[in-house]
């Protein structure tokens, strides 16, 4: 059987092992080149092919609910549910998700990006088919360090407390869990679950409670016996002790030996846990070898593995600087949430040993040690994805703001990625917004980023954060030496009379591109880089109302709630009516898979996007006044139309207009 052939997961209950050597064969090779082509995660769906397999054969999708925690490793799941046909659009604009997808397939259950999440869900599937009166399986498949995360032992406690009926199937690729445990396990795993033991057992123990005086202190010596020895040989005890029951290790890719143990865990019908050993990269040497490398990112060559020569990265920028403020000052520590690489921080981890922490998944517990880091007299830098940041925002709040410890957030991936709705990191300036005591900021450059970290780093008052796109940086140049940027003050790249765009973080290079642009028609554009969401530069706000009377703010975040926001309350705040405000940004939706640059497009987040919105922004005022008559600022303030000197009474709308060009702040 080859994968072509294959029309639904069902067929795979019939095949045999010749058919499944060649659709393992075929789904490798798929992933192998779609991957090379479109980007995306290779090594975890590569380790999965044979629990894949064994998985749809021994359960009946989508009546039986297979969810996949963090949904990385789901392309074998999306190849043999009806997918093959779409797979080449993988990660694609209006293509095959990264992760599954409730809107791609009835057997994608969750659209899934973040870790830790599926026994929770899992759970609660399985309630509600309990009181509901239904009769199917639910299985979670969590691995790949998901089990650092703290919410997936909330849901171990839960599930085994209360004896829901459910299978967890704990992927162990030897890079997310204790060593393997051995041959010794898997005998001991047998005999406990096997339904003759089990009756075995039952029976001795109705035994020996009738025997005179010896019957229960032996039956309870025996008990205590047994447990010992299993706590000795079996890490497993963790997960009896929580209340499930263990099954494995069981090879990950041996079908006969993983339908063996789902089929004991279904028997049982209560809460199981089988373990399965897979590599990670499995049938690619160079995945298998580097699996890291190959976990996920962008294109690469199919017979090599190797990819296109890197530009620097503001990943790297934020590493390198970070070891230099290592050097210069012992306080600096640096935290991350199993990202070492993707953070920029590999380099500094070894440089720097006892001063890194990797936590593991666990941004909330990361959040919460870099306050008691802080608290202990040290500069903690947590570097972490946007989109993962997410996770810890009540420990942002109440144990490190609320505290007013000085932890700085170095805010990777901010704004549009690839992988999809999952991961896009536009929430983060409209979450942290909210937060008292804390400063946000965002750099138009590597150097200035260099800059903006220094100054957190030595920022006494509170939590400082910094976001930063993924990517290539600009390639300006470095300064030499670092310094503090001014907190809540603003830098105007160009002074101009008819408009000011304020351009957050990177997009004030490209704002500064597009009004030059617009020079050469007419438009005299003044361009600033914010750099500081909170506090905002409200002075410079006000000056610019005044003299131009139109705003264009970009960001590359969500609108609601954002930097954008910020400067209309900021108008609001100083009482400055009609002035003329438009904001480029993310909509208020979910952002699906797809090329950043396209996206970005359709929101005008783009120079010939920025310089179209100013020219419209200007025009419509050059009409306004054309039939109103331009309002013009006094020296007062006081606002009187132009042509005339009678002032404009309350409640009528005019944009206000020009006033005397004042000096740029920097």
């Amino acid at each position: 059987m080859r994968l072509e052939d294959l029309r639904a997961p069902q067929e795979l209950k019939h095949a045999s092992p010749q058919d499944l050597e060649e659709l393992s064969q075929d789904i490798r090779q798929v992933i192998l080149e779609t991957v090379a082509r479109n980007g995306g995660h290779l090594a975890p769906n590569l380790g999965v092919v044979e629990l894949t397999l064994a998985l749809h054969m021994e359960f009946d999708s989508p009546k039986d609910k297979i969810l996949w925690d963090v949904s990385h490793q789901s392309y074998p799941h999306k190849l043999i549910t009806g997918r093959l046909g779409r797979f080449d659009t993988l990660r694609q604009t209006g293509g095959i998700a990264g992760f599954t997808d409730p809107k791609e397939s009835e057997h994608d259950h969750f659209h899934w990006g973040h870790a830790s999440t599926s026994i929770s869900a899992a759970v609660g599937l399985a309630k509600a088919r309990d009181l509901t009166g239904q009769n199917h399986e639910v299985v979670a498949v969590i691995g790949d360090g998901a089990l650092t995360g703290g919410l997936a032992y909330e849901a171990l406690d839960h599930a085994g407390l209360d004896k829901t009926r459910v299978i967890v199937v704990l992927n162990d690729n030897r890079m997310s869990i204790a060593p393997n445990v051995g041959a010794i396990s898997q005998l001991l795993t047998r005999i406990r679950t096997g339904r003759q033991y089990r009756g075995a057992k039952r029976t001795a123990a109705r035994v020996l409670k009738h025997l005179p005086v010896i019957g229960n202190p032996l039956l309870d010596v025996i008990d205590r016996w047994k447990d010992a020895t299993k706590r000795f040989f079996l890490p497993s005890m963790m997960f009896e002790d929580l209340g499930w029951t263990y099954i494995g290790p069981v090879d990950g890719h041996n079908i006969p030996a993983m339908l063996a143990a789902l089929r004991q865990a279904r028997a049982l019908n209560e809460p199981v846990v089988v373990h399965v050993v897979t590599t990670k990269g499995k049938g690619v040497p160079y995945a298998e070898e580097l699996p890291d490398k190959f976990h996920g990112g962008g294109p690469f060559d199919v017979e090599t593995g190797k990819t296109l020569p890197a530009s620097t990265s503001y990943s790297e920028i934020f590493g390198q600087t970070m070891i230099k403020l290592a050097k210069a000052d012992p306080r600096v520590v640096a935290v991350t949430a199993a990202m070492p690489g993707g953070t920029g921080l590999a380099k500094f981890a070894r440089e720097f040993p006892t001063r890194f922490f990797d936590v593991g998944i666990a941004e909330q517990h990361a959040t919460t040690f870099a306050a008691g880091l802080a608290k202990g007299g040290l500069r903690p830098v947590f570097a972490v994805y946007s989109t993962f940041l997410q996770r810890a925002l009540d420990q942002v709040i109440h144990d490190v703001a609320l505290q007013k410890l000085p932890v700085v957030f170095s805010i990777d991936r901010g704004g549009l990625v690839e992988d999809g709705a999952t991961h896009q990191g536009v929430f983060d300036l409209a979450f942290l917004r909210m937060v008292p005591n804390l400063v946000l900021g965002a750099p138009k450059d590597e150097n200035e980023l260099r800059h903006m970290l220094y100054t957190g780093v030595q920022h006494d008052g509170g939590p400082f954060a910094l976001r930063y796109p993924r990517g290539t940086a600009q390639g300006v140049t470095l300064d030499a030496h670092l310094r503090e940027l001014p907190i809540g003050r603003a830098e105007v790249l160009r002074e101009g009379r008819d408009v000011a765009i304020l351009a957050l973080g990177v997009w004030a290079p490209v704002a500064f591109r597009a009004a030059e642009q617009l020079a050469d028609e007419g438009i005299d554009a003044c361009v600033v880089n914010p750099r500081w969401v909170k506090p905002l530069d409200a002075a410079l706000v006000e000056r610019l109302a005044r003299e131009t009377g139109a705003l264009l703010v970009v960001e590359e975040a969500a609108l609601a709630g954002g930097f954008g926001s910020a400067v209309l309350e900021a108008l609001t705040n100083r009482g400055l009516e009609g002035v003329r405000v438009q904001r480029l940004g993310v909509p208020d939706e979910f952002v699906p898979q797809g090329r950043p640059q396209g996206h970005l497009k359709s929101f005008g987040l783009s120079q010939d996007g920025i310089a179209a919105a100013t020219r419209q922004l200007v025009q419509a005022g050059r009409l306004g006044a054309a039939e109103a008559g331009r309002p013009i600022a006094t020296e007062s303030g006081e606002r009187v139309a132009a042509g005339g000197d009678e002032p404009i009474k309350a409640g009528r709308r005019w944009p206000l207009g020009p006033g005397r060009r004042g000096r740029g702040r920097g």
